[in-house]
């Protein structure tokens, strides 16, 4: 089994080393010629803790600056202070126009594009495969209106006028913030579209086939040549653990975004990193984010890299980031989830469990699979 026990002096050694990571960036930021000279003109004083008691207890303020640099143009922002207030305020038609304005995929491909170089209609036809520059004017149209897109001149090229260029940066910025929460979504929607995975009877959902699918990721390890042993544990509250001796899921970060691989493993739906099983009369398989969406709740040890790590899920939804909690040499996943008793009406039964070791152990005979229970 995995252990649990935290080593202080390892978390230590990595605060420490993002501490100086993000004083480097800080003071790289600091000493920038272009900072400098914008700061030279106007400046921004912000109040300390007891100024803003005193002078603002009711309200809140968002700081903000930043710049763009491209390989043609550099756009620097001074830094801007809104209160929470004046922005709750805000005209809601206004900001539903702009926002349905950039709603759509292929518009904010073309700000994408247009945004890296300036483009004509037919160059942004040929690039986005759109086939025609009809299905183009449409978007055009829009982003033109909303002030988001200028042309050069009648038939020119299109780009973004200056002004918009960095507004623009901090909403895709801002976007990338909480671009996981459309997994939430489909996370969500497993949960009510349960029938899709477990069956057309709802009081039949069975709650093996989450464990067969945790079981299938353990299996496809041993097929290449990595986990000899899994443990199953049967706990008195009605979650039950998986555990293997494999390489243990990934932990690096994914190369397009802040996600780590084991997050993307429990919550992608629609990624394949994952086996699934099928379920009698299932539309759709179920996969890894599919037992963590109908689990109440689902937390999973990572031994490797001489490291463990943990992080912990509630209806599929994390409920931390991916935390280091110890060191070990050994290597392996250890799952423990809790299927959702608001879907399911029955729990794990002994004598199911052993039907199916019995199963894997004949289709897999050098697969030791131990089973525990409190």
């Amino acid at each position: 089994m995995i252990s649990l026990e935290r080593n202080f002096g390892a978390e230590l050694d990595d605060l420490k080393a993002q501490l100086n990571e993000l004083q480097q960036l800080v003071h790289s930021f600091i000493h920038a010629p272009e900072r400098q000279e914008a700061l030279s003109s106007k400046s921004l004083t912000i109040p300390n803790r007891a100024e803003q008691h005193s002078e603002d207890r009711d309200d809140s303020v968002v700081f903000f600056s930043g710049q763009y640099r491209g390989e043609r143009h550099h756009y620097w922002r001074e830094p801007q202070v809104r209160r929470s207030s004046d922005l709750s305020k805000m005209d809601s038609d206004k900001i539903s126009r702009i926002l349905s304005a950039l709603g759509h995929k292929q518009r904010l491909d073309i700000l994408k594009s247009v945004g890296a170089e300036p483009l004509t209609g037919a160059e942004i036809v040929d690039r986005l495969q759109m086939g025609t520059t009809g299905q183009l004017y449409h978007h055009l149209k829009a982003l033109l209106g909303a002030d988001l897109l200028v042309q050069e001149e009648r038939g020119g090229k299109y780009m973004i006028p200056s002004h918009r260029v960095l507004p623009l940066m901090f909403l895709f910025a801002a976007a990338s913030e909480i671009l996981d929460t459309s997994d939430y979504i489909e996370l969500t929607e497993a949960r009510s579209q349960a029938g899709d995975f477990l069956g057309d009877s709802p009081e039949q959902y069975d709650v093996h086939l989450l464990l067969q699918s945790v079981l299938e990721n353990c299996i496809a390890e041993h097929r290449a040549g990595y986990c000899s042993q899994v443990t199953i544990v049967l706990h008195q509250d009605g979650s039950i653990t998986v555990a293997d001796n494999g390489r243990g899921i990934p932990v690096h970060a994914l190369s397009d975004s802040k996600k780590t691989r084991v997050q993307a493993v429990l919550t992608e739906m629609r990624s394949s990193l994952s086996a699934s099983v099928q379920a009698p009369h299932g539309t759709k398989g179920i996969s890894i984010p599919v037992v963590n969406a109908l689990s109440q709740s689902l937390s999973v040890v990572i031994s490797r890299e001489g490291k463990i790590f943990r992080q912990d899920f509630k209806h599929g939804i994390p409920q931390n980031v991916l935390m280091t909690v110890g060191q070990s040499e050994e290597t392996g996943t250890s799952m423990t989830f809790r299927p959702d008793p608001n879907i399911f009406s029955a729990g794990f039964r002994l004598v199911k469990l052993e039907e199916i070791i019995a199963l894997i152990t004949e289709s897999y005979p050098e697969l030791s699979i131990q089973l525990l229970h409190d």
